[in-house]
């Protein structure tokens, strides 16, 4: 009656086995594909360190006006717009302005890869429940995995760096632009789609003009989420060299540096309030729009 009290397992020697050999082998990948991956990951590293010399070279008036633009034309709410500008001359004030400047950069790399790559798969998974039904349960894991482990497999393929930091950043976050898209286009009125076919409009013309259009606001809280987890994200993906408002954070945690992990927190989650606020009013107002073009 032993085996009652001991769950039947692998023994030592042949989980040791095993672990030896599954890492074996993504070492030996790592040793004859590595220099293929990092040229294959070179504009996206020459992207974000445009991106980032764009935002952190520009003088700072600009880039606050910029913003301030931005959250204007999304939103259309001047108090979105003092509360960007507040918050923005606040973080400045505080001595945060580059590793602000870092962080917006790498997040919006970040959002503009998981929407590139986000899309088209959740385009196809509304157009296949056979696709649907075989992604759904990858988007479960990449959801439920945590997110130290996403750092795990970037850093033994690409080492240190900004370009490990943005794919572990992009891998958490892309699965809610994929789920929303998918659910905004299967959320469609069948009627509408009848309408259309009866139109004799093309398979595409369908897609660019009836579906994606009413799934957009659906689709921008998909974008609006992907946001958040990426901002999420920074302070971990620290840990591998990425810079912004993250490596502080760390560095206080390290040190015991209280006001330091503090400030650069709030910091964090003032971008996220910015971003949040935005893109949530630019969803609503699309959605004020078609109500009243569809109504």
């Amino acid at each position: 009656m032993s085996w009652l009290d001991a769950f039947p397992a692998l023994g030592a020697d042949q989980l040791s086995a095993l672990r030896r050999g599954v890492d074996g082998a993504f070492r030996e990948f790592t040793r004859e594909h590595g220099d293929t991956l990092e040229r294959l990951f070179e504009p996206l590293r020459d992207f974000l360190l445009i991106s980032e010399r764009l935002l952190t070279q520009t003088p700072w008036p600009i880039v606050v006006g910029g913003i301030a633009l931005v959250a204007w034309l999304a939103s259309r709410s001047w108090k979105i717009v003092a509360g960007s500008v507040l918050t923005l001359l606040l973080i400045g004030y505080f001595g945060m302005w580059n590793d602000t400047m870092k962080t917006i950069s790498m997040i919006f790399v970040c959002t503009v890869v998981a929407l590139v790559l986000g899309l088209p798969i959740g385009i196809a998974m509304s157009r296949s429940d056979r696709l649907n039904r075989w992604i759904n349960p990858v988007l479960d894991v990449m959801q439920t995995m945590p997110s130290f482990v996403y750092l795990i497999p970037v850093v033994m393929l690409l080492g240190i760096g900004r370009v490990p930091g943005v794919i572990a950043v992009v891998i958490y976050a892309i699965p809610p632009v994929i789920r929303f898209t998918n659910l905004g286009i299967r959320l469609v009125d069948k009627d509408l789609l009848e309408a259309a076919d009866a139109f004799g409009s093309s398979i595409w013309q369908k897609m660019r003009q009836v579906q994606l259009p009413l799934a957009l606001p659906t689709i921008m809280a998909g974008v609006n989420q992907t946001i958040m987890l990426s901002l999420a994200m920074v302070v971990i993906a620290s840990m591998i060299g990425v810079q912004g408002l993250g490596q502080p954070v760390l560095r206080a945690i390290t040190n015991q540096y209280f006001t330091m992990g503090l400030l650069n927190g709030l910091a964090i989650v003032g971008i996220a309030i910015i971003f949040d606020r935005v893109s949530q009013a630019y969803g609503k107002r699309l959605q004020k729009h078609l109500e009243v073009v569809h109504g």
